[in-house]
């Protein structure tokens, strides 16, 4: 017999302390399938930094860029390979329990103390990834609007707008939204949200391989960006490595995601599989669209592809890619 870890009134691993031993018991009915975990996952993974991936390999050059995402890709798939084998605990006495999410993993496998730093250490995580998402999707706002005053008015316009406002009006969207019931069952979500990350990817490669075609050229060197100093350059590789790393984890969600997946087969055999692919998928788009955006602009490559200079037109396909972005990120939060 299979427990659920928050399921039954009382918990054997959990204790009687744990507020999910309140929880009545209820059967999960689960349906995700393989491709709901790659939409799910890339959802959650294409996010906030990647439109600042090409700065990063502008820093970096070409071999040390490259090298450093296909570097992560590889940890990041070792990493939840072995994650995806911790769904079920396999009690002495109880039998196998279903871990629901990265926490309850912690709790289980290392104990309470370590649960209690983690815990900590989880929650700044989420704190950033949200703070990183609102800031995203407000500057995406704002460059529709900039992009439009550009193409009315040319590029030496005094185009200047604020973002206050629509980074409270996407925190309120997400207030609403996540008091919707049963909100972990919505894979339609996740699906609309990775269509639209593939959409501006695709944007974002088109344009950056136009501005190659017009250059005629391919920019940038091999050690990247020269700075000031030795510090400074150390200061903007750490950087860089920084924004790579942040684009690649999604641990603190794999086994909430693993835990809407049916069975047969078992749910880490096709956790990994959803991964493999979906890490594949992520490093291809970062790959061929950042690299032809350091192409592009070499040293002068941007923090945003899609809100940098020379990328204002096409207004219409800025204001699109842009919008898919907020909408990405919408779903992704």
């Amino acid at each position: 017999m299979v427990h659920e870890v928050g399921e039954d009134s009382q918990s054997p691993l959990l204790g009687s302390s744990s507020s999910t031993d309140q929880v009545s018991a209820q059967h999960v009915n689960r349906t995700g399938s393989v491709w709901a975990a790659i939409a799910h996952i890339i959802s959650g993974v294409i996010g906030a930094a990647v439109l600042s991936l090409a700065w990063s390999i502008a820093q970096l050059g070409w071999i040390a860029g490259p090298v450093s995402m296909l570097a992560f890709a590889a940890i990041t798939t070792l990493s939840t390979y072995l994650l995806c084998d911790c769904y079920m605990f396999h009690h002495p006495q109880h039998g196998p329990i279903r871990v629901h999410s990265y926490m309850d993993a912690v709790l289980l496998y290392l104990g309470e103390k370590k649960h209690k730093v983690c815990g900590v250490i989880a929650q700044e995580s989420l704190y950033g990834i949200t703070v990183a998402h609102d800031i995203t999707s407000a500057t995406s706002i704002k460059a529709i609007q900039k992009s439009n005053c550009y193409h009315r008015e040319g590029h030496d316009a005094p185009c200047s707008y604020g973002d206050t406002y629509f980074m409270l009006l996407f925190g309120a969207v997400q207030v609403v939204m996540s008091h919707i019931p049963n909100f972990h069952n919505m894979a339609w979500l996740s699906v609309v949200a990775a269509i639209m990350s593939f959409t501006y990817s695709f944007i974002g490669f088109g344009l950056g391989f136009a501005q190659v075609i017009e250059n005629g050229t391919i920019k940038g060197s091999i050690t990247g960006v020269p700075a000031a100093s030795v510090a400074d350059k150390l200061w903007l590789v750490f950087q860089s490595l920084g924004e790579i790393a942040f684009a690649y984890p999604y641990t603190i969600i794999l086994l909430e995601i693993q835990d809407t997946l049916k069975s047969p087969p078992s749910e880490n055999k096709t956790m990994k599989m959803a991964s493999m692919i979906a890490i594949f998928v992520t490093t291809f788009f970062y790959l061929f669209r950042d690299c032809f955006g350091y192409a592009a602009f070499g040293n002068n490559t941007p923090g945003n592809l899609l809100t940098g200079f020379g990328f204002f037109e096409p207004c219409w396909l800025i204001d699109f890619a842009n919008a898919c972005i907020v909408l990405h990120l919408v779903g992704g939060y």
